[in-house]
């Protein structure tokens, strides 16, 4: 039976207070139900020699939720060293099988009949059983061999009121803690909740694998299980049994004639389309979720984990490549800044500083002789001194590109995943830097300052009328007035060159419209206009960059 909430505060307390991190239970905002508050011991009963295993051990100990949301942790190496990373990743999402006659009842109750009436065989020993639910395989009356999800009785509620208490916990603790404000704890627990309730739509996880389906349908080398919709429900779902080699033992593939060196190859350029490519990918490829078939292809399993780049992600993740190949410090740093999450200010000098260390670490050597993720880590450790967290999107493609790296060595200890994504990201640049590209972003610039400039003289106005009924009064210092003044003047170089810009592109538009065939007139007041516009840019910039310096 579920505990009532205020055991389950309890039971979190005396968890932490048992493995030896009771001091936890202060950040978290809880130290009215630590043992100690009663007199209790607060020893650990087992106590490991690391926090790192600590805390796995508390999170194995409260349960499939809190499993889950170290397993979530494990896919943030922007937030938590190495360390915790590979405790985490040791986490197991197991649980006690459900009874064939619950299995059986869920059944009836979704798709209306006994499972024994719509499939021709039934296996009620699980396969695997989890703590959302447990798969089983079956047959169809065709003869094709599926498998059968069956979400766990009462799963919902248990889920809904650990998360309603782990979101209690984020928000006190970001009350109490300045560490928990730092990294943005109910942040993170509401990552989480959205990502877990999702998991638990069986629907969506079967949407998901379709669309998976339709992205591959063109490329032969990968297989993705079918849905069977009849058998399909947010309780239930049917897919298409998938079987073959794991991909992570590279002596079973040998013996089945399959290449372990193409098959590294194979499933890295698999991730990166999925991620550049397409721009939709498996956010949970670990080695048990994908096999190789004896044809050579590789199927998928496990659809209920996924990433989706926004266009402006993708965008900004091209800005970390292009300063990244350049080794530009003040690049990166602005690159990072433009794609955190961070609430908190950003100490840009600390993170240059930090940068030019991480680019003189590997002064000696190309960045495609380093192993990524060597290179990484070493990126990701200056982002967690500087408090800056990535969005959980490009969280789980670095996480995806480190476990890609990782089968592929296990593979063939000659791979490279840098050979096979320096094309993916070479590819991205050049889009980033297209003609079509630039001019996007300035036309959007343009069309930002001009709703500016229309919106300017009405809040002016309601300042105006405000100052003359309340009066104002400003305290500031000196120093204050720099970062105002240097961010006033970057505001008002970008409203001129979007307007500047703007004009421009409509003015070309129209001598192009004219005639597809420029005459000896219109080209030379084209390169006038360019050149112009060349120099004014180049200004904004160089004013821009001193006033930063």
């Amino acid at each position: 039976m579920q505990p009532p909430p205020l055991g389950r505060y309890q039971e979190i307390a005396d968890t932490l207070a048992r493995h030896g991190l009771g001091f936890l239970a202060a950040e978290l905002g809880i130290t009215r139900f630590h043992p100690a508050r009663r007199g209790a011991s607060v020893g650990a009963d087992h106590r490991p020699t690391d926090a790192a295993t600590q805390l796995r051990l508390v999170l194995e100990d409260l349960g499939p939720t809190f499993i889950k949301l170290g397993q979530l942790l494990s896919t943030r190496p922007d937030l938590l060293p190495p360390a915790y990373i590979t405790e985490l990743s040791k986490l197991q999402d197991a649980a006690p099988p459900v009874s064939a006659e619950q299995i059986r009842q869920t059944i009836r109750q979704e798709l209306g009949s006994d499972p024994d009436d719509l499939f021709a065989t039934f296996d009620w020993t699980p396969m695997a059983s989890a703590s959302i639910g447990q798969v089983h395989a079956a047959t169809l009356a065709d003869g094709t061999s599926v498998v059968v999800k069956v979400r766990r009785p009462e799963v919902v509620r248990k889920v809904q009121d650990d998360l309603d208490i782990m979101n209690n916990l984020a928000e006190r603790a970001a009350r109490i803690s300045s560490m928990a404000r730092a990294y943005n704890v109910p942040g993170i627990v509401k990552e989480f909740a959205d990502t877990l309730r999702a998991e638990l739509d069986y629907l969506r996880e079967a949407r998901n694998a379709e669309r998976f389906a339709e992205n591959f349908a063109d490329r032969p080398g990968v297989v993705i299980p079918r849905v069977f919709w009849e058998t399909t429900t947010s309780r239930v779902l049917t897919l298409e049994r998938m079987t073959g080699v794991k991909v992570s033992d590279p002596r079973a593939l040998e013996d089945a004639g399959i290449d372990p060196g193409a098959i590294a190859e194979a499933g890295a350029t698999v991730v990166l389309t999925m991620i550049f490519e397409d721009r939709f990918f498996h956010a949970d490829l670990h080695p048990g979720n994908v096999f190789v078939h004896p044809d050579g292809r590789i199927a998928l399993i496990d659809f209920g984990m996924v990433g989706e780049m926004t266009e402006e992600l993708t965008e900004q993740l091209a800005d970390v490549f292009i300063a990244s190949a350049t080794r530009n410090s003040e690049s990166l740093a602005s690159a990072l800044i433009e794609l955190s999450v961070s609430p908190g200010p950003v100490d840009r000098r600390a993170l240059r500083a930090g940068l030019a260390s991480f680019f003189a670490e590997f002064s000696d050597k190309p960045l495609g002789d380093i192993h990524f993720t060597r290179l990484i880590t070493d990126l990701l450790r200056v982002l967690r001194v500087q408090h800056l967290q990535l969005p959980h999107e490009i969280s789980l493609v670095v996480r995806a590109l480190i476990v890609t790296e990782g089968v592929g060595v296990q593979l063939d200890p000659q791979f490279d995943l840098n050979s096979v994504l320096t094309p993916y990201a070479r590819r991205l640049i050049r889009r980033r830097l297209s003609f079509e590209a630039v001019a996007k972003r300035v036309s959007r610039a343009s069309v930002d300052a001009g709703a500016l400039m229309l919106e300017l003289p009405t809040k002016l106005r309601r300042l105006m009328e405000s100052v003359d009924e309340n009066g104002i009064e400003v305290h500031l210092r000196a120093a204050e007035l720099v970062p105002v003044v240097a961010r006033a003047e970057r505001i008002g170089n970008r409203v001129v060159a979007g307007i500047i810009t703007a004009a421009l592109i409509n003015s070309i538009g129209q001598l192009m419209g004219r005639d597809s065939r420029l005459q000896t007139w219109q080209r030379a007041i084209t390169g006038l206009v360019l050149t112009s516009f060349t120099s004014l840019t180049g200004y904004l910039l160089w004013t821009a960059r001193r006033k930063r310096d």
